[in-house]
């Protein structure tokens, strides 16, 4: 009885209880009962690990096998016996600082087509070694002359290598030897040549735009060795040849042998039988279709008569006797680029007029003048560009807002060249049925278009001659443009943000209630925020006021007031320099201050009044360019508010626009510039000095550069450089010039022409009442 109510019981549970045991047990059946390694270095996809081979060990799937084909590595995990590894903190190196190069050009490896060298001498450069600069400089960059000894007198803007022998082989293997030192890797070819050799720059620049970098090549004129006996040619000096920067980088190693083994009399021969013997490479005229031409002149030709193909397609012409010949020769090849150039630009005309008739719009499409960019469209009524009206003696649109002013200066030269271009057009139009001359003009307009250049739109009052003699009176409507020229780039030395600026304030009694503001505005935009310059006060004392410094200073107000700045900002320190003048002269302050700085020392002269920030020193370290470049800013001086806001409230901010204030031409006060320079022009301007000692009153450091230094003087306006309007009375005691300038600049300061002309007419309406 009790045995069938458990079986009863259990007959709905044991099917469940059957299936359970059963899959339990076949789960431990499909089991391997292996050990595995513990050496995990790494887990893979899925959660398989691998061991150091890559091998898949470890718990694996059902039904896996072990990699081992004969049981070997099984029995090797057997026996293994687990280890212990210590744990090794990871150090952390430090990062290798990462190298850039200044250049984008450097750090991806561009090198420049083509380097010049002129070998010269030292009774030679200051004649034919100048006519070669001033006839190629303009047209290659790099130009750079070579000479044995270096003559008394060097001509300004030439680069000069001066190798200390007069040897001619021994300055033809200096010149290689420099070359791959200091160039080799900076340029794809090398082209000499001596300085009684005139070079048509343009055409040396076409030739190597056409050869490919990596020959092996040594192009010029060639020539047998003397007495015949040694196989090859090289390439004859007098009309330059051309070297591969592979050529003198397989010549490098070699370039000693050559100075020792080689004996010649002629450089240019000494450096053929170097090339061949060691690089084993001739002189060619001729390279992958482009020719070396050259010409050989008479003695006193004239080459203007030279007429045969041979001296016209010359890359170089030699000998040239005196600089005179040279630039006749430059003329005359200058005036054949020049006549291609016309002929290239008709024949462009002509097939874009020819493509325009297929074109959808017909010759519309075609836009005049033809190949010109078309004109400005402006977007708004804000755009739209203004045109200029013009007589051959007055203009109708003056800077200073005047309704109509003198047509003088540049802008004379300019209509007169205008109106000349456009009658010798006229008669290549209407000859040689009519003759036309002109009469006067009667209307000028012209604009500047950014996209095209200055159009001009002239009505011309014109009298016609036929062939017959008779003549009439006629208007004519013309339309000329003067495009945009090509834009060029100028090299210029590489600068930095990272100059320390030596500020020098000049101070007088004037300028005593003006300091406080200086010192605030500065301290914001300086002091708080660890500007690289120093400031350095300049107090001014007449003899009368220096004889009473110990009883009664008058800068004691000023110098306390640089002692409380100094005591709040700890880390800064102001010094100051008392000097005593009756007139203050500019470069007589200079004088001292010089002396107390290095030579690589980068000025900034500034004025009280003068508002000085970040921004605007960043301009003087980038415009100032070691014996290159000085910058004289032109700052933006602010009108009278009493003028410029009559009758309205003065506002929180002040802007850049042209009822605020006007940019200052008639001031030279702030200049920036290095020591070096300043020293050597100093020097220079010595022996006028000696003669007559009021130069240094009469001149100013401005005016001392332009006529002494022979640097690049850059004078731009800059709109980071503010000053406040105050008045200041100008010194009777300076030069004319000076004194006449100073005037000026006080008078314009005032407020603009209408806004003076509101305040008179306001006046004069009261007077009337």
């Amino acid at each position: 009885m009790r045995f069938s109510m458990l079986i009863s019981l259990l007959r709905p549970i044991g099917p469940v209880i059957i299936g359970i045991s059963l899959g339990f047990t076949l789960s431990l059946l499909s089991v391997s009962w292996v050990e595995e390694s513990c050496d995990i270095n790494a887990i893979g996809d899925e959660g398989i690990v691998l061991s150091q081979d890559g091998s898949l060990k470890g718990a694996r799937r059902p039904n896996s096998i072990s990699p081992g084909s004969d049981g070997e590595e099984e029995e090797e995990d057997e026996d293994f016996q687990p280890r212990i590894i210590p744990y090794k903190p990871v150090k952390q190196t430090q990062s290798k600082k990462l190298f850039r190069a200044k250049y984008i050009s450097t750090e991806l490896g561009i090198r420049e087509r083509l380097f010049v060298g002129i070998l010269t001498s030292k009774n030679t450069i200051n004649t034919l070694g100048v006519a070669v600069n001033r006839t190629i400089s303009h047209h290659l960059d790099n130009v750079v002359f070579f000479t044995g000894t270096r003559s008394h007198k060097i001509p300004h803007g030439m680069i000069v290598v001066t190798h200390g022998d007069e040897r001619l082989i021994w300055n033809m293997f200096q010149t290689i030897k420099y070359i791959l030192e200091h160039y080799i890797t900076e340029f794809d070819w090398f082209y000499l040549a001596q300085d009684d050799t005139y070079t048509q720059a343009d055409r040396i620049k076409g030739l190597v735009e056409h050869l490919s970098m990596d020959r092996v090549l040594y192009m010029g004129s060639p020539e047998e060795f003397i007495g015949g006996e040694m196989q090859g040619r090289y390439c004859y000096g007098g009309f330059g040849y051309l070297l591969s920067r592979s050529l003198l980088l397989r010549l490098q190693p070699f370039l000693e042998n050559c100075r020792n083994d080689i004996l010649s009399a002629r450089h240019d021969e000494w450096l053929g039988r170097c090339i061949i013997d060691y690089a084993d490479t001739n002189c060619v005229e001729e390279f992958e279709g482009q020719k070396y031409y050259y010409y050989e002149m008479g003695k006193n030709s004239d080459p203007s008569k030279e007429d045969n193909v041979q001296f016209n397609n010359a890359l170089t012409v030699h000998p040239v006797s005196d600089p005179e010949q040279m630039y006749r020769l430059h003329k005359h090849f200058t005036e054949i680029e020049l006549q291609k150039t016309y002929e290239e630009i008709e024949k462009l005309q002509a097939e874009i007029k020819n493509v325009s008739l297929v074109a959808f719009e017909g010759n519309r499409s075609a836009l005049w003048p033809v190949g010109i960019n078309p004109p400005f469209e402006p977007k708004t009524r804000f755009e739209v560009l203004r045109w200029d009206y013009f007589t051959e003696d007055q203009v109708y649109s003056c800077t200073d807002g005047s309704p109509k002013c003198e047509l003088r200066g540049i802008d004379k030269l300019d209509v007169a060249d205008v109106i000349e271009t456009a009658m010798g057009e006229l008669n290549k139009k209407y000859k040689p049925v009519l003759h036309l001359k002109k009469q006067q003009l009667i209307n000028g307009y012209r604009r500047f278009d950014p996209t095209r250049g200055m159009e001009y739109t002239l009505d011309l009052q014109l009298e016609v001659v036929n062939q017959k003699g008779h003549s009439r009176s006629i208007t004519k409507r013309v339309h000329l443009v003067r495009p945009l020229s090509r834009i060029e780039i100028i090299p210029m030395p590489y600068v930095t943000e990272a100059t320390r600026v030596h500020i020098i304030l000049p101070i007088t009694l004037q300028d005593r209630e003006h300091v406080q503001q200086f010192l605030e505005v500065y301290a914001a935009n300086a002091f708080e925020t660890s500007e690289n310059a120093i400031l350095t006060f300049l107090f001014i004392y007449d003899p009368v006021e220096a004889q009473q410094v110990n009883q009664n200073d008058i800068f004691a107000s000023v110098k306390a007031q640089i002692n409380a700045c100094e005591h709040r900002y700890p880390t800064v320190k102001i010094p100051w320099i008392s000097v005593k003048s009756e007139s203050p002269s500019q470069i007589k302050f200079m004088d001292i201050i010089s002396k107390k700085h290095p030579v690589d020392t980068l000025f900034f002269i500034a004025t009280v009044k003068t508002s000085i920030n970040s921004e605007f020193l960043n301009r003087c370290r980038m415009n100032s360019i070691n014996n290159w470049q000085v910058f004289f800013p032109i700052h933006f001086q602010y009108f009278n508010p009493d003028i410029a806001y009559h009758n309205q409230p003065l506002p929180n901010t002040l802007d850049l626009v042209k009822e605020a204030g006007h940019f200052d031409r008639s001031s030279f006060t702030e200049a920036c510039f290095y020591n070096s320079d300043y020293m050597t022009t100093r020097t220079r301007m010595s022996s006028d000095v000696q003669e007559n000692e009021e130069i240094l009153e009469n001149l100013d450091i401005y005016e001392m550069f332009v006529k002494y230094s022979g640097l690049h003087v850059f004078r731009a306006v800059e709109p980071a450089l503010h000053q406040k309007y105050s008045y200041q009375p100008c010194n009777p005691r300076l030069s004319e010039d000076i004194y006449q300038r100073c005037v000026q600049s006080t008078l314009d300061s005032l407020g603009s022409r209408s806004q003076l002309a509101l305040l008179l007419f306001e006046q004069e309406q009261g007077n009337s009442t």
